[in-house]
């Protein structure tokens, strides 16, 4: 097993956020996506305003490592239609794979219909150009109720929806990153919401993604059936060593 095949490669801080200007940002990003490509990770996992820059640097080096952006990120509650927009503009510039913030507060709030149509809208347009879709679920703003019950609806929906041939092309996934919980809760994938996923998205697949360091957390998340991890640890998990990161 490679385990470099199921790591997506994932830089998605503001210039704020890392406490840098844009220039020194934007220089990350380039040895980031340089990184990937000497790697030969799956994909890498930029915001939507990177896309650009990053496919031109991955066409320049002839790289096969895919682009992967984020939508609605990272609070999933932009509107349908915003987020659909979003993802049609990142597919024009050239995103292989999107990553849709689920509205997990309107999921929380009983607003089931809203969200059955984003999933249909958001999937819909993925697959009709192609593209894999991953609905982030935000696993630490649920209960295990919650995790189960969101899960099993974008499975049910795109059951619904879609043909067999479509199902690996649809994944849940656990985590932003970027979720802040109180008490120092874990804030990303944990065992128990893995499992409770991976038992109830079945035939979609599974990505494990936030808080994950280690090549020892990657596997096990491998282990239990996850096929994407989405990690800013990706060079350091693939080479067996401790992250020194903060992110």
């Amino acid at each position: 097993m490679n385990i470099k095949h199921y790591l997506d490669s994932t830089y998605l801080k503001t210039a704020k956020q890392a406490g840098v200007s844009e220039k020194e940002n934007n220089q990350i990003v380039y040895d980031f996506v340089q990184e990937a490509i000497e790697e030969k990770f799956i994909l890498v996992m930029l915001r939507p305003d990177k896309i650009v820059v990053a496919k031109k640097q991955l066409v320049a080096a002839a790289s096969k490592v895919l682009i992967g952006t984020v939508i609605g990120f990272p609070e999933g509650t932009f509107s349908i239609e915003e987020k659909i927009n979003e993802a049609k503009t990142a597919i024009e510039n050239g995103a292989d794979e999107l990553d849709f913030v689920i509205n997990f507060e309107a999921f929380k709030l009983g607003k089931i219909d809203l969200v059955k149509k984003e999933v249909l809208q958001g999937t819909k347009l993925a697959l009709a150009h192609r593209k894999k879709i991953k609905w982030i679920i935000e696993v630490a703003a649920l209960n295990g109720s919650q995790i189960i019950q969101l899960t099993s609806l974008i499975k049910n929906v795109v059951i619904a929806n879609f043909t067999e041939k479509d199902f690996d092309s649809v994944f849940v996934k656990s985590s932003t990153g970027f979720y802040k919980t109180s008490n120092g809760l874990p804030n990303g994938a944990t065992i128990p919401s893995i499992i409770a996923m991976l038992e109830n998205a079945f035939p979609l697949q599974v990505k494990a993604s936030g808080g994950i360091k280690t090549k020892e957390e990657a596997l096990q998340m491998i282990q239990l059936g996850v096929k994407r991890i989405g990690t800013s640890a990706a060079k350091s998990i693939s080479d067996g060593i401790l992250y020194s990161g903060n992110y």
